[in-house]
């Protein structure tokens, strides 16, 4: 594949050729930034779903399942701080009539310049090979100096008019910087202005004001509500975890990038109750628990990386992304939030409802703190057909493009190919599936060519297919082709599952 932009071009009609994703209501053109996930999508969702659930709930004894509703009282959205805090900075373009975000278009440029200063640095190493002490030249040379002074210069800035939410601030940086609007070219803009993200709905089969609520814009707040149903129905003791994988929903106006910034989208979630002063070691612990879970699943490590938040949300005391280099750069695909006790204490203030948890072992209540861990399963998803898709010039020219996804998570983990339909070849086909099917999900295909067909599984990321042909009736034999190498070993149908067990090292 050619660049970053001819990847993504492709994960876009991959997804939607191979059943992965739709645009939701397409016959009626679509809703913007709302999209349906097809057969092989689900599958690939729901395996996603269970590699965090397991790694999550069923790994840690301290750690438990919930399933909140999404419509919640509208007071808890008041204690947790979305009906006044949950806002983005605006900014519209008068020339071309678009929307953005002020911040993001801050952010780009700073990407920009880091970019740039990188490209430096690559550019001295090739040139003076051993030689070169990159140190040195970062802290000698002109240019990098200009590039490091400037990008700090821009962050303080930056990072300054989003403390005091100075939006005029925020503009005037827009404008000193000459950013553009990408579509125009101009910097004719607007001022930037608050939007609240929430969706409002009506309770009940009244108009009044009193029955308005919101669609829940997360899921932790779920969580915080029902701590103490929780905790007693469980008897579980400080330090321990509620975890829950649900829908929630934003109204981005810049939605963009596929599914990586939906309307409606599905978090998963964690919140781990700890005692008040041990938050930033649980915090530090949880970090490196979940990068190492992206690790696993094997992705490359130079693709990930951490961002700490240099602006910290109202609750927080400490915070960091896990963000991963998408095609369109490093993007946040998980977060890991030190909330300190402000949840549960705001709940119990505005609800008049005490929120403790007696420790035992310290003779006294408390209101924990928390640490959370925040992974969107769109964004990850996403993530995983970005890493996954590979191209590939084969012998005779021919073009091959496969998913190269862990087999935990592959939608199908075994195609069963009957060669023909001659020879009984179906019924030993049927067969293989019938023994296999409780283990693996497996499929049966018999149309078309052989090679057809493993270009059809190759496309939607099957480790395995097993070719019956008409030997096989003879001596009991199937071939299995590997979907990565494309070897193929001759095995007898009795053997197969211990054969793949032995294959899998992921």
């Amino acid at each position: 594949m050619k660049n970053n932009e001819d990847i993504f071009k492709k994960v876009i009609s991959h997804s939607k050729e191979y059943g992965f994703v739709f645009q939701s209501s397409e016959i009626y053109d679509g809703l913007s930034a709302i999209y349906d996930y097809g057969p092989n999508g689900i599958e690939l969702k729901l395996n996603l779903k269970k590699y965090w659930w397991d790694s999550m709930v069923r790994e840690n004894e301290n750690i438990v399942g919930l399933d909140s509703a999404i419509l919640m009282h509208p007071k808890i959205w008041k204690a947790s701080g979305h009906v006044d805090a949950f806002n983005d900075p605006l900014i519209d373009n008068k020339d071309s009539k678009k929307r953005y975000r002020a911040d993001t278009l801050i952010e780009n440029h700073i990407e920009k310049l880091i970019s740039k200063k990188n490209k430096e640095i690559t550019k001295a190493s090739k040139k003076f090979g051993e030689r070169f002490s990159e140190q040195k030249f970062i802290s000698t040379n002109t240019r990098i100096i200009e590039y490091i002074t400037k990008i700090d210069l821009i962050k303080e800035k930056f990072n300054s008019c989003l403390k005091s939410e100075n939006l005029e601030g925020l503009k005037n940086l827009i404008l000193d910087l000459k950013i553009v609007c990408p579509i125009s070219g101009t910097s004719n803009w607007t001022d930037v202005r608050q939007f609240n993200l929430m969706f409002g709905t009506n309770f009940g089969s009244t108009n009044d004001i009193e029955s308005k609520i919101w669609l829940r814009p997360e899921t932790a707040q779920g969580i915080f509500v029902n701590f103490l149903n929780v905790q007693k129905s469980s008897r579980l003791k400080i330090p321990f975890g509620i975890a829950q994988i649900g829908k929630a929903f934003r109204n981005e106006i810049i939605a963009r990038q596929f599914i990586f910034r939906m309307r409606e989208f599905e978090q998963m979630e964690m919140q781990f109750f700890v005692q008040p002063g041990k938050e930033i070691t649980w915090f530090n612990k949880w970090k490196e628990n979940r990068i190492n879970w992206h690790y696993k699943l094997g992705i490359e490590k130079e693709k990930l990386r951490f961002h700490d938040h240099e602006k910290l949300a109202h609750y927080a005391n400490a915070a960091c992304d896990i963000e991963y280099d998408f095609p369109f750069g490093y993007k946040e695909i998980e977060g890991i939030h030190s909330r300190t006790n402000f949840d549960l204490e705001s709940h119990s203030r505005l609800s008049g409802k005490k929120i403790k948890y007696f420790d035992s072992k310290l003779s006294k209540s408390y209101t924990p703190f928390v640490i959370e861990t925040s992974i969107g399963l769109d964004r990850m998803f996403l993530l995983i057909m970005c890493n996954s898709i590979k191209e590939e010039s084969l012998k005779d020219g021919e073009k091959r493009i496969y998913l190269k996804f862990p087999f935990n998570l592959s939608p199908v983990k075994l195609a069963i190919l009957p060669l023909t339909k001659k020879n009984d070849l179906p019924i030993i086909a049927r067969k293989i599936y019938d023994d296999l099917k409780t283990r693996y999900h497996c499929v049966i295909e018999e149309k078309d060519s052989i090679g057809k067909r493993y270009r059809r599984q190759d496309a939607i990321g099957t480790p395995f297919c097993i070719t019956i042909d008409n030997e096989s009736p003879h001596d009991n034999k199937v071939t299995i082709r590997n979907r990565d190498d494309m070897t193929q070993d001759r095995i007898y149908i009795n053997s197969i599952n211990n054969y793949i067990n032995d294959k899998l090292i992921y």
